[in-house]
Parts: C-alpha cells; sequence; structure tokens
C-alpha cells in the first residue's frame, strides 16, 4: 500500500507514468481519485508524483490544526521517501500555495516550478476566502461556488456553452455525496491553512525555471494575483489563458504549454 507514515499523520501517495520527474500539488478539497484525468494525461509524458494531501483524500486527519509550513513540509518527506532529489513541481490553486511555500523554504529541491491558478498571499493578494462559503445556504453556496470558477458562469451562458456546462458537472460530481463528519473537520483545517497563507516577501527566494498559469475570468484566484506572483520571481514567465479556475481544461492550449515547459 503506497503510504508515508510521518510522526503524525500517514499520507497517501501514487507514481504513474515515466520521464521527467513532476510532484503535482493538488488543490483545495481535491484528492488523487477526483484528479486522476489530469494525473493520466501527466503521465502520458511525465512520471507523477501525486499525494492525497493531509486532510484529505486518503491520507490521515491529524489533531493538530496544519499550517502551509507542515503541508510543504509534507511535500519534502515525499521526495526524499522516494528517492526524488529535484523534480519539476506542479501546484493547482491550494497546491499552488502548498509549491510556493515548498519553494521558497527549499529551492534547491526545485528544477522548475508550475504554478496554476494560485495566489501569493499577503500584499500580492489572496484567493477567495473559501472557508467563509461554510455559512451560506446551500443553494447560495452552490451558486456561488460555480460563479467563482468562472466569472462568466451564469444558467444563459452554461445553455449556450456545452463544454463549460460538462466542466460544472464534472466539479459537482466530484464533491457529489454526504461526506462524514471526520472528512468535514479535515476540509476545515486545510482551508484554515489556507487562509493564512503568505509568501509575499519570500518570492524573491525562488530562483527555479517559474511558469504561472492562470484563466483571464477566474474570481477564485483572480489573474492579478498571478502577475504579482510573476512581479516578484526572477525570470518567471505568465500564460493568460481563456477560461476561469480551471482553465486548464477550458482552453485547449493550455495543457500542452503546461507540458511543454516541464519537458524542456
Amino acid at each position: 500500500m503506497p503510504v508515508m507514515s510521518l510522526p503524525d499523520a500517514e499520507i497517501w501517495f501514487e507514481l504513474h507514468g515515466s520521464g521527467p520527474q513532476v510532484l503535482l500539488c493538488n488543490g483545495s478539497g481535491a484528492s488523487i481519485d477526483g484528479t486522476r484525468p489530469m494525473i493520466d494525461r501527466l503521465a502520458e509524458r511525465c512520471e507523477v508524483l501525486v499525494h492525497d494531501q493531509r486532510c484529505l483524500g486518503r491520507s490521515s486527519i491529524p489533531d493538530r490544526q496544519p499550517t502551509m509550513a507542515d503541508y510543504a513540509a509534507d511535500a519534502v518527506a515525499l521526495l526524499d521517501h522516494v528517492g526524488w532529489e529535484r523534480p519539476a513541481v506542479v501546484g493547482i490553486s491550494f497546491g499552488g500555495m502548498v509549491a510556493q511555500e515548498l519553494a521558497v523554504t527549499h529551492p534547491d529541491r526545485i528544477a522548475r516550478l508550475a504554478l496554476l491558478c494560485t495566489s501569493p498571499g499577503g500584499a500580492g493578494g489572496s484567493s477567495y476566502p473559501l472557508h467563509e462559503i461554510a455559512a451560506l445556504e446551500p443553494a447560495e453556496q452552490a451558486r456561488l461556488q460555480v460563479r467563482l470558477l468562472d466569472g462568466r458562469f451564469d444558467q444563459a451562458w452554461l445553455a449556450e456553452h456545452p463544454a463549460d456546462r460538462a466542466v460544472v458537472e464534472m466539479m459537482a460530481a466530484r464533491s457529489a455525496g454526504a461526506p462524514s463528519p471526520e472528512r468535514l473537520r479535515g476540509h476545515a483545517m486545510q482551508l484554515e491553512a489556507r487562509r493564512h497563507h503568505d509568501v509575499w516577501d519570500r518570492l524573491g527566494r525562488i530562483d527555479s525555471p517559474t511558469l504561472v498559469m492562470c484563466g483571464e475570468f477566474d474570481m477564485l484566484a483572480p489573474p492579478e494575483n498571478s502577475a504579482a506572483i510573476v512581479s516578484r520571481i526572477a525570470g518567471a514567465m505568465l500564460g493568460r489563458y481563456q477560461g476561469g479556475h480551471l482553465f486548464l481544461y477550458q482552453d485547449s492550449a493550455a495543457f500542452p504549454d503546461l507540458v511543454q515547459f516541464l519537458t524542456d
């Protein structure tokens, strides 16, 4: 069973594919099972190491509230566990925050860095405060979550754009069902760590080739936040795509650009 045992957590991980080594860090509430399509596609060209971050998926939920430093430390421990010295790192949304924390604390462990639909925190801008959504009525939660994905997403837009509607339905299916109280506790702990993310004053420590990618209509991690990240990392490149928080599925140019950067 692919599990890494830490003093306070059990971390489920998987390895897929062959090629350049890539550590993939998932987003808020996301698990390996929920991101199989992306993992499988990356694994066509790369060797992908992916884990359920603590509090999520098949990884354990610790008693103590984790910090962003804990999530970055888990990633380093996983690299040591599988014997990877310096892979490329891809971070999506919350995973992009983890990847930034990893990159500013252990820049020597990253060969290339790809940050997707994420934010630096602090004066550079934060992503939408997802921890506040839990207080809303269920119908309002659902409406807001869809609109945050892409500012254009309303009933009229989705009725006229079947590909975008399919993306929304995919996300809804991923979160279907009533999670257990323990899983709700884990998700809340992840969001609490996310709330305190701030690497703005430390981004200059990153010296690896860096690609920052964002969607023009993302309301969860606005594109201005990606531009802010690029402004603080020497030589970083910015890619802006037609889509929202899920631009990787919406803009056909996005995934090839990511793979080209990782395999260059």
